[in-house]
């Protein structure tokens, strides 16, 4: 199991803190550090540009580049030539579609494959992004740690044991993690508490989302919020991971 300190300490930073899902706090940080990173000198690295010459971003993280307000020019040049190979992708994509035969007439014969062929080809350049890669390969590496840490380490152990439960999205990662890091005792062990964890943390999440709409009840006006107060976006984070809300 991977246990480099580079990857301990924003796993543990993260536990230290409140909230409803630490991964998710994770993913936030990363996501927030690679774009300081893409934005940065990393912009003329070769290794950095063939990557997002043939990957560039999802609309999440372009959206995330662009409104940093940050190094608009070296993103313009990193953006021109992945929309120049994109470009170039998409022609030959639709040059295929429509092959002409001798005399100029369309080839008819198996257009309807040809253009599914071409809708494909093109989904798939723009389905790929530089900073998901990353963001991916990084969260999996911090699963590792918090499997190997929950075993090896009774402080964090307690912190995972007591902490407010996770989202549906990284609850599943924890399994699949489990599934491969761990021996079956371990992997049962951890299912258990995972269970545990998740049930009593959806149960109380659904008790102040409750709490929430009661409040509008003209008879609880005067009754404090407490934790009702925000349920509703944690309960939308809970469910669908670290949604940006207004």
């Amino acid at each position: 199991m991977i246990r480099e300190r580079i990857y301990t300490i924003p796993v543990n930073d993260a536990f230290a803190e409140d909230g409803e899902c630490a991964l998710c706090r994770m993913k936030r940080k990363l996501s927030d550090d690679l774009v300081t990173y893409f934005l940065g000198a990393s912009l003329m690295e070769p290794d950095v540009r063939v990557s997002t010459n043939a990957k560039g971003f999802c609309r999440e993280h372009a959206a995330a580049l662009y409104n940093r307000r940050e190094n608009r020019l070296g993103l313009a040049l990193l953006l021109h030539t992945h929309a120049l190979e994109s470009a170039t992708a998409a022609k030959e994509a639709l040059a295929k579609a429509v092959p002409r035969g001798k005399g100029g007439f369309l080839k008819r014969t198996g257009i309807r494959e040809n253009l599914l062929e071409a809708a494909g080809r093109i989904e798939a350049r723009v389905s790929t992004c530089a900073m998901c890669e990353r963001v991916e390969e990084t969260m999996a590496r911090y699963v590792d740690v918090v499997l190997w840490q929950y075993f090896e380490e009774k402080e964090f152990r307690t912190k995972l044991d007591t902490c407010k439960g996770f989202c549906l999205t990284h609850t599943a990662d924890l399994l699949r993690g489990a599934a491969k890091h761990l021996d079956d005792g371990q992997a049962e062990y951890f299912a258990k508490v995972l269970a545990r964890v998740t049930g009593d943390n959806f149960d109380r999440l659904a008790g102040e989302l409750e709490g929430f709409t009661l409040l509008h009840d003209h008879r609880n006006r005067d009754k404090p919020a407490g934790a009702s107060k925000d349920a509703l976006p944690r309960m939308i984070r809970k469910l669908e991971s670290d949604v940006d809300l207004d």
